[in-house]
């Protein structure tokens, strides 16, 4: 399997006004197909600052210039400045997306609230804020979701039960090495999770030498060494390769053909994949490169475990 799926996350409203267009610009230049999943609650980006004092946070936040790529007027939303609602802004360019033939889905109801909270939050509070995200699509769409990334990889076991009850085809929820299905809390999940497998550009920005100037060519060696039977799987956000970074978006979809690489929306990789023989995986949380606090990863093999 030669394909690179390409999942873009979009946070915010200025990423879906202004990101989002961009790369369905792009994306179609190259004849490359994505999965676009939305934020369609509040834009309380600001929010985030109370992550200051969680080792590793500042550091990112000056090597990749987070204050040039979201935008001040964004940084102050839910602080200074009401979040806006961008599931209401927003719904236009969203469905232009779908439009154009790109598979949407859903990435969250309120970015920084899932974020910071759900790995610690109960069923109760997991399902609301999952529920507005839900009804919120379907008022977009006028259909069902039917994919879920979720904020930040991060997630809980409520998560992964409300995306069966709920009839989800398949999410990208981890990060990881190859799709499985997720066991955690004591219990084995039938949604396939399909997980990010390569390093984002703003985890490799800043580090080991690697600048925007660079970072595509560090990236494509990566593609370039690490054949996979499953395919690859890239997370981008709408925030950075749409807007500051798309000239080193448009770097990886030109090396990425020229390396072979179908370029598919994450449904692509998830029609290929037998269910009755995915591995099963626990997933923990642990740390990733270049990314400050947890994350929900691709953890050991495991056997079945129902309740």
């Amino acid at each position: 399997m030669n394909f690179l799926a390409l999942k873009i996350d979009v946070d915010t409203l200025r990423g879906t006004l202004e990101g989002v267009p961009s790369l369905v610009s792009v994306l179609q230049k190259h004849a490359a197909q994505a999965t676009f999943l939305f934020s369609l609650g509040p834009d309380n980006t600001g929010r985030a600052l109370r992550r200051i004092f969680r080792p590793g946070f500042l550091k990112k936040v000056f090597r990749t210039n987070v204050a040039g790529n979201y935008g001040l007027k964004t940084l102050m939303y839910g602080t200074l400045i009401p979040g806006p609602d961008i599931g209401v802004k927003g719904a236009s360019a969203m469905r232009a997306v779908r439009d154009a033939g790109f598979e949407v889905g859903i990435h969250t109801w309120d970015h920084i609230r899932w974020q910071d909270f759900v790995a610690r939050r109960d069923a109760d509070w997991t399902a609301r804020e999952f529920g507005k995200a839900v009804a919120r699509f379907g008022e977009v769409f006028g259909a069902a979701p039917k994919t879920f990334g979720a904020a930040g990889w991060q997630i809980n076991e409520y998560v992964l039960a409300l995306q069966e009850q709920f009839g989800f085809d398949y999410a990208s929820d981890t990060r990881g090495s190859f799709p499985f299905l997720p066991s955690m809390g004591g219990r084995t999940f039938r949604v396939p999770q399909l997980p990010t497998t390569l390093p984002t550009l703003d985890e490799l920005v800043g580090i080991n030498g690697i600048t925007v100037e660079n970072v595509a060519e560090h990236l494509l060696k990566l593609t370039q060494d690490r054949p996979s039977d499953h395919g690859q799987v890239f997370t981008l956000h709408a925030e950075l390769e749409g807007m500051a970074l798309s000239p080193v978006f448009e770097k990886l979809l030109a090396g990425w053909r020229s390396q072979g690489y179908e370029l598919v929306a994450t449904r692509t990789v998830a029609a290929t994949l037998d269910r009755k023989t995915l591995p099963i995986h626990t997933v923990i949380m642990g740390e990733v490169a270049g990314r400050s606090g947890t994350l929900a990863l691709q953890g050991p093999a495991c056997e079945p475990i129902t309740v």
